[in-house]
């Protein structure tokens, strides 16, 4: 009796190790890791604002309407609870998504405007925050793209036999990713006429 408990106990073991519970225990401390990545460089970008929009103010305060539209994504962004959580809830993440794409276009706004005033192109802490800027729009960009890889091994995992099976018994699911705003656009090419004047 003791021997077929001693085999069914190593059956157990052998069973469980193969049923992929640790790799989704990995994969999920992945994504979450570099969720945290992603949020700490939106963080710094949201944190770099007020000075840069303080520093335009003093030489352009009559491009009232951009300082107002990046302040008011700036405040957009900062109401969203940006919790590891919001990586399980896909319309939280659009949420969080479409704010973010705000803020990045009310700051390309605002930096085409400041190219209409050479002494603020000239200001050093101008040129600094612009950099600071330029810095954290690449490192938001590394750290999406390690967000999305570590999604994409969650999700192969959590879609694939026999992990799936796993899946459905504690209840993982599929983890949405960044996705481009307007994917049919960007996949259609551009119409170029070299045609004569």
């Amino acid at each position: 009796m003791r021997k077929i408990f001693t085999a069914l106990i190593l059956l157990a073991m052998l069973a469980l190790s193969g049923c992929g519970y640790n790799t989704f225990q990995s994969a999920d401390e992945q994504v979450k890791a570099s969720w945290a990545e992603v949020l700490n460089q939106y963080q710094r970008r949201a944190d770099l604002v007020p000075n840069l929009v303080n520093t335009v103010k003093g030489y352009a305060a009559h491009e009232k309407e951009v300082l107002e539209e990046v302040t008011l994504a700036r405040s957009k962004v900062g109401s969203i609870q940006a919790t590891p959580e919001l990586v399980n809830d896909e319309q939280a993440f659009a949420r969080f998504q479409a704010a973010q794409r705000q803020l990045t276009s009310a700051l390309s706004r605002l930096l085409v405007v400041s190219e209409n005033y050479p002494q603020l192109k000239a200001d050093a802490s101008f040129r600094d925050l612009q950099a600071q800027l330029e810095g954290t729009e690449n490192r938001i960009t590394v750290a999406r793209n390690r967000y999305i890889k570590a999604v994409q091994e969650y999700n192969v995992a959590v879609r694939s036999f026999p992990s799936n099976l796993t899946a459905m018994i504690f209840g993982y699911k599929p983890k949405p990713s960044f996705t481009v705003e307007d994917e049919k656009a960007i996949s259609t090419a551009p119409k170029v006429d070299f045609g004569s004047k």
